[in-house]
C-alpha cells in the first residue's frame, strides 16, 4: 500500500528505543525523514546511526531533549526550524511509575504531568505554526495507553496523566482542523519494549520463574491474543494514521491492545 509519505517529515519523541524508534524506521520505509529525540544523548546517537546504516539515503536526524523541560522543548523545535519543519508530531515520549495514592508525593507527580501531558501541550503549541508553514495535511499522534481506560493497580500516576493526555488530543482535533492538522491518540496495550524486559527481570528474580514464562502469564491473563504485541506492529498502526489513507481519521484514541481492554469503547 503507497502511504503517500514520501518527502514528509515526522518529529518522534521518545525515539531512541521502543514503539518511538520502531516509528521511526516505518517512516523510513515510506521514504519520509524523521527527527527523533530522546533524553540519552548516547543513545540517541546509536539509533541514528542504526538507522543511517540501514537506510543509507533516508533523511534522519537526532538530538538529545528532555521533553519534561520546557527549554529543552525550546530547543528541540530550534532544531526542527532549522531542518526545515515537520508534517507530523508523534508525541511518544514517556515511561511507567510505580507508588500507591497514599505515598506519592507532589513533585512524584508534578514530573508525570510534565513528561506525559505538559510536554505534550508545549510542542504543539510551538510546532503548529511550524507544521502549518509545510505543504499539505498535518497530523499529530499522541501515545496514551490502554491504562487510561482500564487502569492499573500499581501506577495511578501513569493512569491519570495517559488519561488527561487522550481528553487533550480530542480538545486538540477540533480545534487544529481549520488548519488541516488532524489530531489522534494510540493507546497501546502489552508491547514489548525495554521497559517491561526491565520490569520482567526485577520481578522474575523474585517470583523464581523466566523472563519468557513472565510474558507469557501476563499475556495470556489480560489478551485473548494470548501475546504481546511487538514494537513494530504497532508503529505500522501510527504511520498509517498520518497518511492520505487515513483523512477522515480525527479526535479518535485507538486501541491497539489485541483484544486487552475488557469493556466497550
Amino acid at each position: 500500500m503507497d502511504l503517500g509519505l514520501e518527502n514528509k517529515m515526522a518529529l518522534i519523541t521518545g525515539g531512541s528505543i521502543g514503539i518511538g524508534f520502531s516509528i521511526a524506521e516505518e517512516f523510513l520505509k515510506e521514504k519520509a525523514g524523521v527527527i527523533i529525540c530522546a533524553r540519552d544523548v548516547v543513545r540517541i546517537n546509536k539509533a541514528v546511526e542504526d538507522l543511517k546504516n540501514k537506510y543509507p539515503s533516508a533523511k534522519v536526524y537526532g538530538t538529545g531533549c528532555d521533553v519534561s523541560k520546557l527549554a529543552d522543548i525550546e530547543k528541540l523545535v530550534a532544531y526542527a526550524k532549522s531542518l526545515g519543519g515537520i508534517d507530523f508530531l508523534i508525541n511518544n515520549a514517556g515511561t511507567g511509575s510505580a507508588e500507591t495514592n497514599l505515598d506519592a508525593p507532589d513533585e512524584k507527580w508534578y514530573h508525570y504531568w510534565d513528561l506525559h501531558v505538559m510536554a505534550a501541550i508545549r510542542l504543539v503549541r510551538l510546532l503548529v505554526p511550524v507544521i502549518r508553514e509545510r505543504p499539505g495535511e498535518g497530523v499529530i499522534i499522541n501515545t496514551t495507553s490502554i491504562c487510561s481506560s482500564q487502569p492499573l493497580y500499581y501506577e495511578p500516576i501513569y493512569n491519570v496523566t495517559k488519561a488527561a493526555l487522550n481528553m487533550y488530543s480530542k480538545c486538540l482535533a477540533n480545534e487544529l482542523i481549520q488548519y488541516n492538522i488532524r489530531v489522534m491518540s494510540v493507546a497501546p496495550g502489552l508491547v514489548l519494549t525495554p521497559d517491561w524486559y526491565k520490569t520482567a527481570g526485577i520481578l522474575t528474580e523474585k517470583e523464581g520463574i523466566t523472563v519468557q514464562q513472565y510474558f507469557d502469564n501476563i499475556a495470556k491473563d489480560m489478551t485473548p491474543t494470548g501475546r504481546f504485541a511487538t514494537p513494530e506492529e504497532v508503529a505500522k498502526f501510527f504511520v498509517f494514521l498520518t497518511s492520505k489513507n487515513a483523512t477522515y481519521c480525527l479526535g479518535t484514541n485507538f486501541y491497539v491492545d489485541g483484544g486487552a481492554i475488557k469493556g466497550l469503547h
